[in-house]
């Protein structure tokens, strides 16, 4: 089943392209505005390099959390986890379809852990050196996201921080290729990511993996 996650969650930071880029595709621009004279290429390298990082720190702490549970729970644990993570990505689905906005309010639930957050970004923009890209980009990972928390669910369930970490970081290189292409092709990505046939053909197949994985269960 582990496998199964790895490729579900990679599917999904793949697919949820438009939500990457509506949420993240705001401070890329900003960020790389304010980049130092010269090529840009390797300040986008080191946000993207401390993003997957970020992502990985969160996935060794949950998955760290999920290995205190006792042996005899655990697999009861698993089992609600991979439900709830199952129901978010089918919720992730309905909002990028635009048939449902109810993941907009799961993302508020982060919102406190980022506020105590965003002052330590701010002190290291605007962006002067290269470690200070890398540091910007570990910090934005914890922007409250539902595809984030549909992973750390995952990653949760899985009762290891090497695992957990290795399924939010698979995750995030889902996510690579919409926010690495955010510079010259902008525009045209973006209106592409949110076409409305895009957008439901992309939301149509998240809610049918959800939904396949959680009749396995029956099997």
């Amino acid at each position: 089943m582990f496998e199964l996650d790895l490729t579900a969650l990679f599917l999904a930071g793949l697919l949820g392209g438009g939500h990457c880029l509506g949420m993240c595709g705001g401070v890329v621009t900003a960020f790389s505005l304010q980049l130092p004279p010269g090529p840009r290429w390797p300040y986008h390298l080191g946000f993207n390099l401390g993003r997957l990082l970020g992502y990985g720190l969160i996935g060794a702490l949950v998955g760290a959390i999920g290995s205190l549970a006792t042996l005899g729970a655990l697999q009861q644990i698993k089992l609600v986890l991979f439900v709830l993570a199952q129901c978010l990505l089918i919720l992730m689905g309905l909002y990028l379809a635009g048939w449902s906005r109810w993941l907009t309010q799961i993302e508020r639930l982060g919102q406190p852990v980022w506020r105590r957050i965003q002052p330590w970004m701010r002190k290291l923009l605007p962006i002067r050196h290269w470690p200070q890209s890398v540091a910007v980009g570990l910090l934005w990972g914890w922007l409250p996201c539902g595809l984030v928390y549909t992973a750390s669910l995952s990653a949760l369930a899985t009762a290891s921080p090497l695992k957990g970490a290795a399924v939010l970081f698979l995750f995030g290189i889902g996510t690579l290729p919409n926010l690495l292409l955010i510079g010259a092709t902008a525009g045209w990505l973006l209106a592409w990511l949110r076409s409305p046939w895009v957008r439901r053909s992309s939301g149509a197949l998240l809610i049918a993996i959800g939904i396949v994985r959680l009749a396995q269960m029956t099997l």
